[in-house]
Order: structure tokens, then sequence, then C-alpha cells
């Protein structure tokens, strides 16, 4: 008896068939039989499969239907049917096993007694260029574990239903009569399902099984690939119908809640994404089929999805097609804003219409995803297509950009160009202005002429495809749009142009519509001498020149990719850039790892500039350089440029850390700011670093050994940071923090003079002068989300309609996290997050309500009144981090954990300056000693004074 059946299903797929086959006989586990069934091919697969047979008698066995099935079901049920194995796997004729799969998952199933044993299932791209690959769900393939029931593990049942990257005990599906739907695609979910429920013992094994062969570019389209086949969608709800009853009948309705939202979030979205580019007939089927199973899934699925996927579906559910092909455009390009918007009652939705059904109105609620806190630039607009006409030589083109809550007022200068770019990067680009531009409340209309005979001139061959987009500026500030074509008609004459390379292969442009329904225009022949000549070059491609071109060009692919490596990066900088002679008066400033121009290495740079000191400064940037100096050199970090100049400064100044592998030359003083004392524990104080290895603890202490001085404020700094981080004496620097020259600054000034006006920061946040203001300034939470979204922890419009006639509430989220206010909070809650420098906000506010954030520590130099709100105090202080003194006992003020605190210590804020005052005063006497206001003064007189002459 073989110990594994596997069954390997084929259908007119008699060149890869052997492929499949000999994956299974090459298994490191050698008592394995192959089961071949073919589904009555017309393309001589069974003859491939007898052939097989004949060639390996003892191990492969072929059988084949009488008549096509019209789906993988059948063939897999006979499969069963012939197994002789103790173990059934499944095996399609275009994927293939990983070597040691068998005998891993025996071992696992004789280990455990399971019914069934899942492996990780790779997805290989094969039409790419390196052959892509993506893990199956690989979260639920983390460690070997055995479940007792699928119960136990959901996610098993809602994301993993594939059949073939499994091994069934033979008996089991035997005696449960477990086999696959008959003539329906999509027959994995159904088996699946019912084999979850029906196992005693699953056991799940950490180990790379079965590969999936992705070919998109198949003339013959697989059932995945195949899903704007309206058969296959009929199909798919099908499957789920079943299902939905067999958890029904099982009284699994977590579980079926959890499918609803799997559905919602991948099985609709696969075919939603396709509605764009299908006729009215086709979209009236698809929603006369969708909107029947959609009333079936449970209304608390909506809630668990992301927003723009609940959105469409539930304006499918309402069948309007005008708000439903913008909203996939966004859910085809995410953070696209394809819809007006429209604020109603302080909150922000998707649209006006459909705000009269309650459910339409939770759905359609946008306003967490902060559209309406968004600047212009930072905007992806949608710019539906509206005209198109090809003359002569020229395209003549209108559109309609998306004004979402007016961000585009109807009085303000507005200027655009198209821009027409080669799709391959580095190559040239042509732009055409915009002849009209005309504001339409809810959109901006535009029109354009190009020229593109005479004024567009491609290289030819190496920029074939061109990509189109409008950039338009509004007073000033620029946004870039693509044209989504929609149903804009593009079936008109090819326009003529000159190619510089050659005109034999190109001569026209023909426009089209890119995989992502933008509007692209590609270059080809119409001539029968282009077309020739293009078969011959195609035909070259395709042969050993091609061969040999296209493995030069991934040799210099690798190449360049190698060249741009961190690895490399790191060479450069230690074999080539240290050995480059030291720039003397040279220093690079960085502040928390490039994101700003803020805090210590600021004012130490500002106070240099100050003096008219002799110097070439450097920043750091990530990301886009806004507010940076312009009287500096800027460099994006980890560039090379970067590299180059940490290698030949003669000083580094930053407040975080450079990165940790870069040695720094002897020739060069590191002076770290740093950016706070410590209430949680720091450096070799947390546990996590205790646990590293050896080599791994001498890398971290190598990194903070680069520090020639470190800043610290207190002799608190020095118990802790200072011996968290292991520096020497030598290396402290009792000079308190330069950003804070500033706060010492105002306090002495208040205490002489009296408090003056709020300052031009009140002005541009637009705060009345009789109003106090009040700053929330949490520490950061690792939230998880792609924007690492931060929950205020208390009703902020319920603070704002409080106390929103007396005080201002000022919210600056850590800059690792984000944070989304809601309209109707305008004017009495402002989001101050985008400010790069804190000082000033901190000089601006009455008050300070915050947690842990060492911002307690700075602020304290005011002497104003301080807020603790440590709702999550326990956690934070034992079963995180933990801390150094206890915020009980030392804080400056109130510590509460409830709303209800919150909003009673506001109330009795007056009281707090003299309730607390001697309990600031030792504060600050404990953790800013050495903040005298003089710090950058003291660091530039102790390093950088002599560089005035």
């Amino acid at each position: 008896m073989p110990d594994i059946s596997v069954v390997v299903i084929v259908y007119n797929d008699a060149e890869r068939l052997p492929t499949a086959v000999q994956s299974v006989l090459d298994q490191t586990l050698r008592n394995v039989e192959v089961v071949i069934v073919d589904d009555c091919s017309s393309d001589g697969s069974f003859r491939v499969a007898q052939e097989l047979q004949a060639a390996h008698p003892d191990r492969v066995r072929a059988f084949q239907l009488p008549e096509n099935s019209g789906a993988g079901g059948e063939p897999r049920n006979l499969g069963i049917q012939q197994a002789n194995g103790r173990y059934v796997m499944f095996l399609d004729s275009d994927d293939v096993l990983e070597r040691n799969a068998c005998r891993n998952m025996l071992e696992a199933a004789d280990e455990t007694g399971s019914d069934m044993v899942s492996g990780l299932c790779v997805r290989l791209h094969k039409d790419t260029r390196n052959e892509r690959r993506n893990e199956w769900y690989p979260w639920l393939y983390n460690t070997t574990r055995t479940v007792s029931s699928v119960t136990e593990l959901p996610d098993l049942l809602v994301w993993d239903t594939l059949s073939t990257n499994k091994c069934y005990r033979r008996d089991f599906l035997i005696d449960h009569d477990l086999r696959f739907p008959k003539g329906m695609f999509y027959e994995d979910l159904m088996f699946i399902a019912e084999a979850y429920l029906a196992a005693e013992k699953i056991t799940l094994i950490p180990n790379q099984v079965y590969f999936w062969h992705v070919h998109e570019r198949a003339e013959n389209k697989s059932v995945t690939n195949s899903r704007h086949d309206m058969t296959n969608f009929v199909h798919r709800l099908e499957i789920h119908r079943r299902i939905d009853a067999l958890l029904a009948e099982h009284g699994l309705t977590d579980m079926k809640l959890a499918k609803d939202v799997k559905f919602l979030k991948h099985d609709l979205v696969l075919h939603l994404r396709d509605l764009p580019f299908r006729d009215d007939a086709y979209r009236r089927e698809f929603a006369a089929l969708s909107q029947e199973y959609l009333a079936t899934l449970s209304p608390e699925a909506f809630a668990n999805v992301p927003p723009i996927q609940a959105i469409c579906a539930y304006l499918l559910q309402q069948g309007d097609w005008e708000r439903l092909i913008p909203a996939v455009d966004t859910l085809t390009h995410r953070g696209k804003i394809s819809s007006p918007l429209a604020e109603r009652d302080g909150r922000i939705y998707w649209c006006a219409e459909h705000l009269d059904d309650e459910r339409g109105r939770a759905v359609l609620d946008v306003t967490d995803l902060g559209y309406h806190e968004k600047p212009l630039d930072k905007m992806f607009l949608r710019n539906q297509l509206s005209d198109f006409a090809v003359t002569d030589h020229t395209v003549r083109m209108a559109g309609d950009i998306t004004n979402p809550l007016g961000v585009i007022p109807a009085d303000t200068e507005l200027k655009g160009e198209l821009l027409f770019s080669a799709r391959r990067r580095s190559l040239q680009s042509f732009s055409f202005p915009v002849r009209a531009l005309r504001h339409d409340g809810e959109s901006v209309h535009w029109e354009a002429e190009a020229d593109l005979t005479d004024g567009l001139r491609p290289l030819g061959i190496v920029d074939v495809v061109w990509d189109v987009r409008l950039n338009l500026d509004v007073n000033g500030t620029r946004t870039t749009t693509r044209l989504t074509v929609g149903d804009t008609d593009l079936s008109q004459r090819n326009l003529p142009v000159r190619p510089r390379l050659t005109r034999i292969v190109a001569d026209h442009l023909k426009p089209h519509v890119s995989a992502k329904g933008h509007l692209a225009f590609q270059l080809v022949t119409e001539s029968r001498t282009g077309q020739r000549a293009q078969a011959f070059i195609d035909r070259g491609v395709r042969g050993r020149p091609g061969a040999l071109a296209k493995s030069s060009y991934r040799r210099a692919e690798s190449l360049r990719k190698t060249l741009t490596s961190g690895d490399t990066k790191l060479r450069f900088y230690h074999e080539v850039f240290s050995r480059l002679p030291i720039k003397k008066r040279t220093v690079v400033f960085e502040s928390h790892l490039g994101r700003q121009y803020s805090d210590s290495p600021r004012a130490i740079y500002e106070e240099m500039r100050r003096r008219g000191l002799k110097f070439e400064a450097i920043w750091s940037y990530t990301d886009t350089p806004k507010d940076f100096p312009k009287d500096a050199t800027l460099v994006r970090r980890w560039s090379l440029p970067y590299l180059k100049a940490l290698a030949q400064a003669e000083f580094w100044v930053d407040n975080q850390g450079f990165p940790l592998k870069l040695t720094k030359r002897p020739e060069t003083t590191y002076i770290q700011t740093w950016h706070g004392s410590a209430l949680k524990r720091m450096g070799f104080d947390l546990a996590e670093l205790k646990r590293m290895s050896r080599a791994q603890q001498q890398a971290q202490q190598d990194a903070l050994d680069r520090f020639d001085r470190f800043l610290v404020r207190s002799e608190h700094d020095v118990r802790t940071l200072a011996k968290a981080f292991r520096l020497q004496e030598k290396t402290l620097l009792r000079v308190g923090y330069p950003r804070n020259d500033s706060l010492v600054r105002t306090r002495r000034q208040e205490l002489a003079e009296g408090r003056d006006g709020a300052g031009s920061l009140a002005a541009e946040l637009g705060i009345a002068a009789d109003k106090t203001v009040l700053l929330y300034a949490p520490t950061f939470r690792r939230t998880g989300g792609r924007y690492n979204r931060f929950e205020l922890p208390f009703d902020v419009e319920r603070f704002a309609e409080e106390f929103g006639d007396r005080y201002v509430l000022l919210v600056r989220a850590h800059y690792l996290n984000h944070v989304v206010l809601p309209p109707t909070v305008r004017g009495r809650v402002i989001n101050v997050s985008g400010h790069h420098d804190i000082t000033p906000i901190l000089e601006l506010a009455d008050a300070l309500i915050t947690d842990y954030s060492s911002v307690m520590f700075d602020y304290a130099l005011l002497d104003r009144p301080m807020l603790f709100f440590a709702y999550d105090y326990d956690e934070y202080a034992h079963e995180s981090r933990g801390t150094y003194f206890d915020l009980h006992e030392s804080a400056p003020g109130p510590v509460f954990s409830t709303e209800e605190e919150l909003y009673a210590a506001v109330k009795s804020l007056d009281t707090q300056a003299l309730d607390y005052a001697s309990a600031r005063e030792r504060f600050v006497a404990r953790f800013g000693e050495y903040d005298q206001g003089n710090a950058a003064q003291s660091i530039v007189d102790q390093f950088f004074a002599e560089w005035s002459r």
C-alpha cells in the first residue's frame, strides 16, 4: 500500500503534465503513487498520461472521464475512488509539489493521528521577470500546531480554502463521504469547508508544500484568471450559499460572520475591479446576482471591512452605478478620492445620496479616513476623461477632476498641463498646456489639445508605452492626477509619430486603457513593412538573440539592485567614502531619523547661523523635505550622498541615532542631543535587549559607543539613560537640551514682564485671544495598520461640546502615529501633528494634557498646569516596557484614568496652578536642573566658536 496517493487532474494541458507528475516522482518520500485523471481532454493529455504510466508502471496510473465535466471536482472524485494510499493529496497539472512535501506531511499525520495536514502554499507568477512569489496566508503557518476543531482556528476555514496544499487520511474521506461538487467552479471552497468541519484533528506545518503556478498571460485562462466570465461569478455565489447553509446547520454564526467579511474583502472585490471595463448589460446582470446574495450577509460584516469595500458593496446593492464606478476606482487605487464627498452634521460621507437610509449613513461615513484634513497637494484626485477625439496630428481631450469638499475654491487661479511620460522610468517626458480650466462646483472641468506628431518625439523600441497625467496648479499648489477612461470611447484612428531611433517598427500612437483603467498610448506600426519588421524583432526577442539580450538586461538590473542595496551602500561607506578626507567645518544634522527639521539639532544649527559661523550645514530628510532650511544642503537619508556626507563630516549632530551599522571615523565628533528624559525603560534595561545574543548586544553597544558627547538635562538622565546606554562619564555633557532654551527664556520673560500675546502661531491656527489653549500630547502607541492610526481615548466631540466656549484643544500625536479629528470639532479642537517643531506649540499652550510622553519634562519648565491621562498605566508600566519611577508619586499634576476624571480635571484647571506649584518646582529641580536656557550657546562655544574666523 502506498503511503500517499497524489491525484493529478488534467484538462488540455499535455505540455505541463509531465512536470507536475515528475514533482511527485522526485519526492524524498519514495512510497508515493500518482493517480492521473484526465477530464476528457482534446489535446492529447490522456495520451501523455498513458505514456507516463507506461514509463512508471509501479508508480503511475492513468484514468479518463468519459466526457468533460467542466470543472475540477469530478476528476478529483474519481482520483479519491481509485487511490490506494493511506493518505490522499491533490495536484493540478500546471503546478508542482515541493520536494519534501509528502514526507513532511506524512510524518506530521502519523505523529498526530490527524485527519488532515496542511502546509504552506506559494504562488509563483510565471509571467513575471523574476517569478514573483506570494505566500498563501503565511500567518497560519508560523509554527506547527494541531487543533481538535476548526472552530479553534476560524481563519483556517475563512481564508485557506485550497484543497491542494493538504494531505487527507483516505479513510476519513471515505467515512464522511467527502466529495467535490460536480461541474462547479470553486469546488475547493465547498469540499474544504466540509472537510474542516468533519475533521477531529487538523495539523498545520510551517513547511512549503505546494507551488501554485500563475500564468496570467496564458491563452486558456484558469478559473482565477477569467473572473469576467459571468458563469464564474454565478458558481462562486452558489458555492458560498452552500457553505452558508452548512455553517447554519452546524450553528456556527460567528464563523458565518467571518466568512461574510471575507466575501466582502476578497471575493466580491475580485469581481468589482472588473466592472469599469464591462458594458451595461454585464453590469446589470452582475448587480442582479449580487444584490440577492448581499441581502443574506450580516449587516455587521459591513462594519468589519475597510470603508471603501463596504461602500462599493452598499452602492452595488442600491444599483447606484453613477457613484459605484468611481468608488471602484478608489478600490483599485488606494488613496484616490473619487467622490466630491459631503459633510452633514459634522461628519464626512462618501456621497450626499442614501443618507436618509440609516444603514447608508453608517456605511458611507468616511470621517475616520481623514479626507477633510488632507491638503490639496496630498490628495490623489479622480480625473474622469469625458471627451476624446483625434484629428490629423492632434488629440483633443476633456475631463473633470473631482473637487472633494470644495478644496479647490471657486475664485482660485487655476493652471494646468498634460504630461506624457514614458512608462519605463528615467526616459523622457513631454508636456502640453491645458487650454481651458473651469470650476464646476463638485469638479474642475478641463480641456486640452496635444499635437503629438510634432510635440512628442519617442525614441522607439525602448519607450513603447506612454502614460498621461494632468498637473493642476491651484494658487501655486500642485496636485497630479491620472486620466481615468471609464466609458469614454477610445476606438479612433491612431496618431502618426516619428520615433527617433527607427520608424520601421513604429509609426503611430494607439490610445488604450491601462490595466488599472487609466489612459495610455502605445507605439504601433500600421505599415505592412513595419509589421513584418516587428514580427522579425518579436521572433528575435523570443529566440537566442532575445534570450541573450534579456539575460544581459537581467544581469544589468541585478547589478543595479546590488549597487543600490543596503549592503552595497555600507561597503561604499566603509571602503570608499571613509577613505576620503574629512571636510573641515562640515556638520551633518538629523532630527527624528530625518523626518523633521526640529528639536535640539535645529536649535544648535540656528544658534550657529545666528552667530554668523562659517560652516557647511547638511540636513538629512526622509520623504518630501518640508520646512527644512534653504541655506543648507539637503540629502535623503540612506542615499549615497547622505553616506558620503557622514563619512566626510567633521561633526554629526542628531537626537535619535544615525544608522547603526555606520562606523564613525575617529576624526568625526558625534554630538548626541537625545530627544527626551526617560520615564519608560530604555537601552539595555529593556528585556528584549537582554534576550539578544552576545553578538547582537555588542552590535548595539558599538552603535552607542559612537557618541562622543551625550547631552543630559539632569542627574536623572545620568542614572537612567546614561546607565542604560552604558555611556562613560567623559561622554556626558551636563548642559541641558538646546530645544528647551526657548522655554526657559519664555518662563523668565513671563516672570519679569508677565504673559504677552499668544503670538503668531495662535493667529495662524485661528485661535481667538480670549480662549485658553490646552495641548493633548500623548506618547507613541503601536496600534498596527497601514497608517498606525491612534484613537483618542476620549470622546473629542463631547470634549468640544463641554469646553469649546472657553478652551481650544490642540492635539499633537507622536510623529509615528496618525490621528483624525471629525469636522464637528473644527475651530474648537485643532490637529497640530503636522507641525515639526513642538516648542512653539508648548509656548502657546496654557496647560498640558499628556500620559507618559517625555514632553512632560520639557513643558514643566514653563511652570504651567499639567494633567496626566494615564488610562492604561498598569499595562504600560508593568506589562510593556516598565518605568524608572512611579508616575502617580512624582507627577506635577493630577493623574487619572477615566474620561470623566479628565473632564473633572479640566473643569478645575484654574486651581491647578496653585495646588501643584510646589510639585512642579520639585519636578523641574529633579528632571531639568541643567536646563538654564543657554544649552545651544554652550555647545557652540565648546565645539564651534573658532569657526567665526
